[in-house]
């Protein structure tokens, strides 16, 4: 899920910033500080929105740099269990597909790609057995957050895309279309069922 947070921080500027206004030197500082920076309480940096407030600078001997208390604004992004997450198939394995979600990347075990027998096909693609349907690389997904381990630099974040309206969107559509085709016709069949038992006589 996506946030806006504020943070608090002295900003440490390197003396090869010192020929900008202090502002820019700050927002240029922190961007190349924030960039890929990932923490699990704030989670990924997306981006440096704004500097709010800019103190004092002060100087360390021995150091060379000056640090600025500053309060400052980020866009990050943070996985949430059971959220809904759009993403494009990078990789597909012989155990499941890597999603990339654009801010991070996810895991599909090959048994939560579709309901049905999966497997791994030498086009190297992942095919349903009954259902005939192929995910390869490319493909753009929805899928739910069921799992998120914080075990090394960044989580391990666990995807399915067995629950219905989840999966490759191609699929979503089909389903979509086969079901409003059904409910036509059933409620073809349930008018018809009015007018016959209108016509009779008693």
């Amino acid at each position: 899920m996506f946030y806006l947070t504020e943070v608090e921080d002295y900003v440490r500027v390197e003396p090869k910033l010192f020929g900008l206004s202090t502002a820019d030197a700050i927002d240029k500082q922190l961007k190349e500080s924030y960039e890929d920076y990932y923490d699990k309480e704030l989670g990924r940096v997306v981006s440096v929105i704004e500097v709010l407030n800019i103190g004092e600078g002060v100087i360390i001997p021995g150091d060379g740099a000056a640090y600025y208390n500053s309060t400052f604004k980020l866009l990050v992004w943070k996985p949430e269990l059971q959220e809904l997450t759009y993403g494009i198939i990078s990789e597909i394995t012989n155990f499941g597909a890597f999603i990339d979600m654009g801010v991070m990347k996810g895991m599909i075990h090959i048994s939560q790609t579709m309901d049905d027998y999966v497997s791994f096909s030498k086009a190297n693609s992942l095919l349903g057995k009954s259902s005939k349907r192929s995910l390869k690389n490319g493909d753009l997904c929805l899928a739910r957050i069921v799992a998120i381990s914080y075990k090394g630099n960044e989580p391990k974040i666990g995807l399915t895309m067995r629950q219905p309206g989840l999966g490759k969107i191609d699929w979503i559509k089909e389903d979509k279309l086969k079901k409003e085709k059904e409910e036509k016709r059933i409620a073809k069949a349930q008018e018809k069922a009015v007018k016959g038992k209108g016509g009779k006589k008693k």
